[in-house]
């Protein structure tokens, strides 16, 4: 039996700790292994683009099995904020104060996200704004962020669009838009700009780069 490397044992031991500190116990199972070749493309819209002061307005999410895109597997919810909604996310996301003023407590859309997620690996274009709205969100409850692995798609973009630079080509030439990302993957941009229907479309840039990049 060969001996497990210390990046195993120190990815165990970071495990025991969080769940040593996790807030819920009901919320375990994200630690668990994942389902195989399965992962949760995930968007959120929010009232302004301040991790610190703002809040999340909506939800989407779809899971992905393999190729596929499980469409009757999602979650799409609006979420009622405590603060205005800055007039620039508004022309972005086309939500006002009324269309959220019935939405989910913020409390019980974290947790319907956390059970809908499980422990499947995360996916999302520029992911970490997301991730850090959410895990500001859940913190009060679990003392821990959400702890699934993240994948961005548009570093996956960057890399393929990387290996085919000319030597002389800097990589910082690569247009990371989101708009030029689908167009370059010839794959159908939503005019509507939404949670779930951004986090379809990331979940289609994500099937089609893992061919491309081979993994």
């Amino acid at each position: 039996m060969s001996a497990l490397s210390p990046a195993h044992w120190l990815g165990a031991l970071k495990r025991e700790w969080l769940l040593y500190h996790l807030g819920d116990e009901r919320f375990r199972f994200m630690w668990d292994a994942p389902p195989a070749g399965e992962w949760v493309s995930l968007d959120c819209e929010t009232t302004g683009l301040s991790v610190h002061r703002d809040e999340i307005i909506s939800i989407g999410a779809v899971r992905i099995r393999g190729d596929r895109i499980l469409t009757s597997e999602r979650l799409e919810l609006l979420v009622r904020p405590s603060r205005r909604i800055s007039a620039d996310s508004v022309r972005v996301h086309g939500l006002r104060e009324r269309d959220v003023r019935e939405g989910c407590d913020p409390d019980e859309a974290t947790m319907q996200l956390m059970r809908f997620i499980g422990s499947r690996p995360l996916v999302g274009y520029y992911l970490e704004f997301d991730v850090a709205m959410i895990d500001r969100a859940i913190f009060p409850r679990l003392g821990v962020g959400l702890p699934q692995p993240k994948i961005d798609v548009s570093a996956m973009f960057y890399d393929w669009k990387r290996r085919q630079l000319p030597p002389y080509q800097e990589p910082a030439q690569i247009d990371l838009r989101f708009a030029t990302m689908m167009r370059e993957l010839q794959l159908p941009l939503e005019s509507l700009h939404d949670a779930l229907g951004d986090a379809v479309m990331a979940a289609l840039a994500f099937i089609k780069l893992r061919h491309l990049l081979g993994d």
